[in-house]
């Protein structure tokens, strides 16, 4: 059982080898999950675009988030957090390699 954010990565996250989610807490209207982030960015030319809204935190490293019709992409280190509305399109631009790039995630459905 996953207990500190910060250690036990699995094998492929530790090699760099992909992208990594572990589910913490799932219940109908709410999923916590850990990510790890090696690297990874989104393709070129694609974005998410989810029917939840995701509230990122970055606990280590660091990562390029890009939300449409914004200009500017923001960069995102330790500390920092952001809310992406529900259908808010989305990339990841990059994420730092070394040492991990460790998201906290927290996906939510519409209140009300």
């Amino acid at each position: 059982m996953l207990t500190n954010l910060l250690q036990h990565f699995p094998a492929t996250a530790r090699a760099g080898e992909e992208e990594t989610f572990d589910d913490l807490l799932v219940r109908p209207d709410v999923k916590i999950e850990r990510i790890i982030s090696t690297g990874q960015a989104s393709p070129p030319d694609f974005w998410y675009c989810q029917q939840q809204g995701e509230w990122v935190l970055i606990l280590q490293g660091a990562a390029g988030l890009q939300l449409e019709g914004e200009t500017e992409e923001r960069v995102l280190q330790v500390g920092d957090f952001v809310n992406i509305p529900a259908r808010c399109r989305h990339r990841v631009n990059w994420t730092q390699a070394e040492p991990p790039t460790i998201w906290l995630a927290i996906h939510y459905e519409r209140a009300g």
